[in-house]
This record gives C-alpha cells, sequence and structure tokens, in this order.
C-alpha cells in the first residue's frame, strides 16, 4: 500500500480548514466547496485505504518525530480492521454533516469559521484513529478538545451557548489530566509511546502498574466519551447548532474514548479491578441517562442522554473484554444517531422549536417533514434494537458478551485470557444492559408519540392553534437561533445526508453480524446474536415500548375526558400567565415521583457545583481578597513609607549654605559636649 493514501486521510480535511479560514471571509462563494471537498474526498480515500488493507491484515509504519531522552516520540501509523471501520464511519458522518450544514446554516454569518473547525474536527479524529504513538494521538484528542470549544459557542451571543462551551472544555479537560499522567505511566512501563510495542509489554506482562495505569486512563475516556461521573457536559452541548451534535455525538469525540480502550483493551486486560470499574461505570451511565431521556422536553437533550446511555453500552462491552461488540456498536450507533441529530434539525427547523410538547401541539408536523419523520421512525427503532435494523445486532452482540462474561467465558477472542474478566464484571453489565433496553425503548416510543403523534398534530391547521417555541417551564432547555430557510422545510442538502445516514441504519447489522463479515474484519469472533439474548433482548425492548405506547394512550384519554392527572402543563407563549396547554406525556406516568429528579439529571450537576464550584469560588474569593486587601496593602504601604521617607529627606535640603553650616556647627558642638561628658 502506498503509504500517501492514510496520510493524506486526515491531511486533506486539516488543509481544508487552514484554506477555509483563509479565503472564506474574503470569497464567500468558495467556503462552501472548500469545506465540503475535502472531507469528502478523504471519506473516499478512508473507504479505500480499507479495500486495500482487507480483512485480517495490519499495518504499521513509523519515523521518529523527536528524542526525549526516553521513549521517543513517533510519527507512527497504525491500521488495521478497527481503524478501517471507524475511518469510513468518521468520513461518512463528516461528510453528510458537511452537506447537511451548508442549507442548515445558510445565513450564518460565521460559516467559514464554523465549517473550518468541522473540518479540523475531522482530522483530528482521523488523527486518533490512524495514529500508532500514543502522544500524537494526544495530539488529535486535544484538538478535538479545543474544537469542540468552539463549535459548541458557535453562537456565542447566547448565554447557554457560552457556558456550555465552556463546561465542556473544562469537564473533559478534568478527565484529560489523569489520562496525560496514565499515558506518561504505560510508556514508562512499556518503555515506548508506540501503541503496538505497548500491547507487546502488556501481553509478555511487563506492565509495572497496570490497575493505576488504566484507572488513570479511564479518567481521560470517561471525560470525553461523557461516562458517569464525567457525563454531564454532553447534555448541556445541545446548546450548539445541530450538525456539531450529530459529528460529536455519532462519530468523533464521544467515540475517541472507547476507541482507545478498544485498542488498548490488553492493557485493561491486566487488570480485573479496573474491569470492573469501568463495568460499574458503564452500568450506572447507562441506566441513568436512560432514565433522564424518559424525562427531557428538549428533543435534542433525549437524544443527548441517549448517547450517553449508548457509550455506556459499548464501555460495558468493553469490560466484559469483547472489543469487537463495541466497535460494533460504535459503528451501527453512529450511523443511526447521526440520522437522528440530523433528522431532529430538520423537524425542529420545520417546528421553530426543540420541545417536542411544543411539538406535540404543530397541526401538520409529520406531513410537513415525511421524510424526517419516515427516517427518524427509522432510527428510533434502530435505537430501540428492534430486528433488522443495525441496532438490534450491535446491542445483541453485547447482552451476548456480557452473557459469557458473566459465566467466565468472556469472549476476548484471543485479546487475551477469558479468566482476566472478572465475571462481576459480566453480571453489573448484562443486568444494567437489560434494563436500559426496556427504557431505552420506552423513551424512543415516546419521543415519537408526543412530537408526531399528539392530538393537537392530527388536526387539520385550521382546528388547532400553532404554538411556536413553547416548552416546559421546569424543562432544561438548550436552544439555538433558527437560521434555516423557513420557505424550504427539506432543503435537498437537508433530506439526502438523511436518505444516505439510512443505509448503514437498515444494512450494516445484517451485512456485519448475521452475514460473518464484520467478524473477518476484526479479531474474528462471531457476533451473531444467541436465542437466549436475542428473545430476551427483543422482548425487553418491546415490553418497554408498549408500556410506553399504553401510558401515551391513556394520558391522552384523561386529556381528552378532561382529566390531566399525568400530563404536563406548559405555559402558553408570551409569558400569559392564565392560559395553560395540557400535554399528555407518558414519562410522568412510566417514572412517577422520579420524572422531576431525572428530568435535572438526577441533581448530579447541582452537586457538583455546591461541591466544586462554590468551594472553588469561596477560595478564589479569598484568594482575591488577600491579594488585594493584603499583599496588595504591604507593597502600596511599602510604597508609601518610602514616599513619606522622601519628603521627610527632601524638607531638610532646602540648597541654603547658611542652614547647612548651622546645621554642622550645632553637630560639632553636640558631639564635642558628648564627648566632654
Amino acid at each position: 500500500m502506498n503509504l500517501a493514501l492514510p496520510a493524506l486521510v486526515p491531511a486533506l480535511p486539516a488543509l481544508g480548514a487552514a484554506a477555509t479560514l483563509a479565503v472564506g471571509k474574503k470569497a464567500p462563494g468558495l467556503a462552501r466547496p472548500l469545506a465540503v471537498v475535502p472531507v469528502a474526498v478523504s471519506a473516499v480515500l478512508a473507504l479505500v485505504v480499507a479495500l486495500q488493507l482487507g480483512s485480517g491484515q495490519a499495518l504499521d509504519a513509523a519515523t521518529r518525530l523527536t528524542p526525549t531522552g526516553g521513549p521517543d516520540i513517533a510519527l507512527a501509523l497504525h491500521l488495521d480492521g478497527f481503524t478501517s471501520l471507524i475511518s469510513v464511519l468518521v468520513g461518512l458522518v463528516a461528510t453528510c454533516v458537511q452537506v447537511y450544514s451548508t442549507s442548515y446554516l445558510a445565513k450564518d454569518p460565521r460559516y467559514p469559521s464554523y465549517a473550518a473547525l468541522v473540518s479540523l474536527f475531522t482530522a483530528a479524529m482521523f488523527l486518533v484513529v490512524y495514529s500508532g504513538d500514543l502522544i500524537v494521538l494526544l495530539v488529535g484528542w486535544e484538538v478535538m478538545g479545543v474544537c469542540s470549544y468552539f463549535l459548541i459557542g458557535h453562537h456565542w451571543e447566547g448565554a447557554d451557548a457560552r457556558s456550555a462551551s465552556l463546561k465542556a472544555f473544562l469537564v473533559t479537560k478534568l478527565g484529560d489530566v489523569p489520562f496525560l499522567f496514565g499515558i506518561f505511566l504505560l510508556a514508562s512501563d512499556a518503555g515506548s509511546f508506540r501503541i503496538s510495542e505497548v500491547l507487546t509489554a502488556a501481553g509478555e506482562g511487563r506492565l509495572g502498574h497496570p490497575t493505576l495505569t488504566a484507572l488513570l486512563l479511564l479518567a481521560g475516556v470517561a471525560g470525553k466519551s461523557a461516562q458517569f461521573p464525567l457525563h454531564t457536559w454532553l447534555p448541556d452541548a445541545m446548546a450548539g447548532p445541530t450538525p456539531v451534535s450529530a459529528l460529536i455525538h455519532a462519530a468523533t469525540m464521544v467515540a475517541a474514548g472507547i476507541y482507545l480502550v478498544a485498542r488498548l483493551l490488553p492493557v485493561f486486560l491486566q487488570s480485573g479491578a479496573a474491569l470492573v470499574v469501568l463495568a460499574v461505570m458503564a452500568a450506572v451511565t447507562m441506566i441513568g441517562s436512560a432514565l433522564c431521556a424518559l424525562a427531557q422536553d428538549d428533543l435534542k437533550r433525549v437524544l443527548a442522554y441517549s448517547t450517553v446511555g449508548q457509550l455506556g453500552y459499548m464501555a460495558g462491552a468493553l469490560a466484559t473484554g469483547d472489543r469487537e461488540a463495541a466497535v460494533f456498536h460504535l459503528v451501527s450507533h453512529g450511523a443511526f444517531k447521526a440520522l437522528l441529530f440530523l433528522a431532529a434539525g430538520v423537524v425542529i427547523h420545520a417546528a421553530h422549536t426543540n420541545s417536542i410538547s411544543a411539538m406535540s401541539r404543530i397541526p401538520g408536523l409529520r406531513k410537513r417533514v415525511p421524510d424526517a419523520h419516515l427516517l427518524m421512525g427509522v432510527a428510533l427503532a434502530a435505537l430501540a434494537g428492534l430486528p433488522p435494523l443495525s441496532g438490534f445486532f450491535s446491542k445483541e452482540a453485547v447482552l451476548t458478551a456480557a452473557e459469557h462474561a458473566a459465566h467466565g467465558e468472556a469472549l476476548t477472542n484471543g485479546v487475551g485470557p477469558a479468566s482476566a474478566v472478572p465475571q462481576a464484571a459480566g453480571w453489573i453489565v448484562l443486568i444494567s444492559a437489560a434494563l436500559t433496553a426496556l427504557l431505552t425503548a420506552a423513551y424512543a416510543v415516546r419521543l415519537f408519540l408526543v412530537a408526531f403523534h399528539s392530538p393537537g398534530a392530527a388536526l387539520p391547521a385550521a382546528s388547532a392553534p400553532v404554538a411556536v417555541g413553547q416548552h416546559e417551564a421546569d424543562a432544561p432547555y438548550s436552544p439555538e437561533p433558527d437560521e434555516a430557510d423557513p420557505a424550504r422545510v427539506e432543503p435537498p442538502a437537508m433530506r439526502w445526508p438523511l436518505w444516505v445516514l439510512a443505509v448503514p441504519t437498515v444494512g450494516f447489522g445484517m451485512a456485519g453480524g448475521a452475514w460473518g463479515w464484520l467478524p473477518s474484519l476484526l479479531d474474528g469472533g462471531s457476533l451473531r446474536p444467541t436465542g437466549v439474548t436475542g428473545v430476551t433482548g427483543t422482548g425487553l425492548a418491546l415490553v418497554g415500548g408498549l408500556a410506553a405506547y399504553g401510558a401515551w394512550r391513556s394520558a391522552t384519554a384523561r386529556l381528552d375526558t378532561g382529566r390531566p392527572a399525568v400530563a404536563g402543563r406548559v405555559p402558553e407563549q408570551g409569558g400569559a400567565p392564565v392560559a395553560e396547554v395540557i400535554v399528555a406525556d407518558p414519562g410522568r406516568t412510566l417514572l412517577g415521583p422520579l420524572f422531576g429528579p431525572a428530568r435535572h439529571g438526577f441533581g448530579v450537576d447541582r452537586l457538583y457545583h455546591a461541591l466544586f464550584v462554590r468551594p472553588v469560588l469561596a477560595a478564589s474569593g479569598l484568594v482575591r481578597f488577600l491579594d488585594r486587601e493584603v499583599v496588595e496593602g504591604y507593597v502600596q504601604g511599602t510604597g508609601i513609607g518610602a514616599n513619606l521617607l522622601g519628603r521627610a529627606v527632601r524638607l531638610a535640603q532646602t540648597g541654603n549654605a547658611q542652614t547647612y553650616l548651622s546645621a554642622l556647627l550645632a553637630g560639632v558642638v553636640l558631639l564635642a559636649v558628648l564627648v566632654a561628658v
């Protein structure tokens, strides 16, 4: 293989970003081609590289960048089935996002800088995927963090966007600090930053601190992939443009942490304690985020919590030692989650609101966006894990991995011994993943029914008032400016990417899992669902979906009969306090007393504010007081004292010779007297 091809994959988007920034303002007509073409060409090249590499093959190449006095830093390239699969996903989603953005942000004056950042973001993820050196990987890892800060805060005029971007940057950096120490410790034990040599050292048992190293790395993974307890930044990141949400949630930033653990899984298999910690982290993330998603009113926040939970699935698969299942679900989820976010953007553009309760009162919404309505339904079915969609096969692969690990037969597929995975990790992941499957189907059905099929949405336009921009008063809400052309509800640039992403959403699971093509590309293990997990997982999904449907029918019936016992009250737009609209929300019925806490993330943000933010602010206030009143007081006092002393001395310096002689004579007399006495 010509090494120029994989080198061009991350280089082209980076060059496109530089060109877009250079000429985007001066020649706006060139901004869109410079944004779309390099990323699209990189996607094609990633596919070509994957096809040339083939199945079951690997390629390593490196050149030393700089000596360090210890382990050298190398510009290393590593290609295998995992890099092929994920690079194609990144290229596909990034291209769809860039094409979609040309219409979604058509009138945005800052589109050139936005497009450049998306291209740089894509290049950084390609660098993470292809890198064979931990330091070079860290460069891409951090560039993504900086790009996310600017992209989430793209609409910086709004306070929500500014605070969300700052929160995302700080929370992820909180995990990156121990992550950096973990890389240094790993390189110190292995004697190299090269990933291939690190894995060799792990296989030979030469890592001196496997548990500490794995836990330090997990801190960075928790921040970047939004796992408990560093998950709180992701729902707030919905203040950014919707295409950015699709890119971050589907193929880049949050996928980087899962991909890193998959690459370094032999390191984690050296520590059973680290695997149990990862399993617990995944379990809490899965269940907690699914409960939160069931209570959200903001469409994008529902999808954000869904992303957090699905990442928990991937982390759970890794905790059971099966990286094939984790990457299978990563790619499957990347396709249908990108479809969900881009379809949500079309719906939000048509409804002029993120609130599903407000959408429920817009007559004929689903008829205004027929493609988005249909494809969002397909993507939600994939999210719920219904056959034969891709989400079914990848979810069942995770459940199968957990089932085997729970019985002491972990599917490590030769990466490490099955005995390295504690059975406790398998049981934790299996139980939490099964419960999450039920909850996922419930919030997917709730979202679809409330947004598109509520009684108000079915009325003709003349029979129901259109309430635009309303949302439930107590619900977290992340609005963004409505910039798409209102005259075109589903413009081609926003519609065709949906159909492109629908192809892997429908067919990837069947091609990869059922036909056996994907295992030959990865570690060679089977990804076909077993009978027990297939029936159990699908049954739980059906139970969750039917429960949500029953609760929705019950709430709708109560609404029709004037008994809004389980309905949510939404204030009318414009601040009128007297008029209220009743919205049938099955989430209130299903969650009961948990609805309020789940809507606000179970108070984790408030807890962090009380435990960390307030003490830090108090400490900063104390430091400011000491600096201004104490330290600065001493400094100013020294200056004032010197000034006063200077004034006193100046009084004696009159320039009169008689005065000086008189003082001299007085001094002589005084000395004489003192000597005589």
